[in-house]
């Protein structure tokens, strides 16, 4: 089991996840088609062309979801009781074909659950960043963990 439980993590914590990805044409296709978004700028190259950013740009919800997909071996894996929200999403650089992307996770608050005396709730500041050092996505993600056993 490679996630931490809840009495494992301090505020200030910080990872930076091993794990980077390039993001290639199929993700972008498959994830923008599977997801049944129509925007012509993740699906079709002239209009993109035509755009401010000259390019195919990256569906923002798989960048979303691959930085929160990067963390999870280092944060919850195993431990995980279900994720209770995510905060203050914000997406300040755009993401192109062939971008290589990284995370980092900080601990920014830690919280007795009350109603299940067996877990804690975890709050995790998530940051993906470009192969440039641009931050392209953050969020804060709430998530209920396990205590580790007895």
């Amino acid at each position: 089991m490679a996630g931490r439980y809840f009495d494992q993590w301090y505020v200030g914590d910080r990872i930076v996840h091993d794990i980077r990805r390039t993001v290639t044409e199929t993700d972008n296709l498959l994830f923008t088609v599977m997801t049944h978004n129509p925007q012509p700028l993740h699906l079709d190259a002239e209009a993109a062309r035509a755009s401010e950013f000259g390019q195919i740009l990256v569906n923002g919800t798989f960048t979303f979801a691959l930085m929160v997909g990067l963390s999870v071996g280092d944060t919850t894996l195993g431990t995980l009781v279900a994720n209770l929200g995510y905060d203050k999403l914000v997406m300040p650089s755009p993401v192109f074909l062939g971008d290589t992307l990284r995370a980092e996770t900080e601990i920014v608050a830690l919280k007795d659950s009350r109603s299940r005396p067996e877990a804690g709730i975890v709050t995790f500041g998530h940051r993906m960043l470009n192969q440039r050092d641009q931050v392209v996505c953050e969020c804060l993600r709430t998530a209920l963990l396990l205590r580790a056993p007895a």
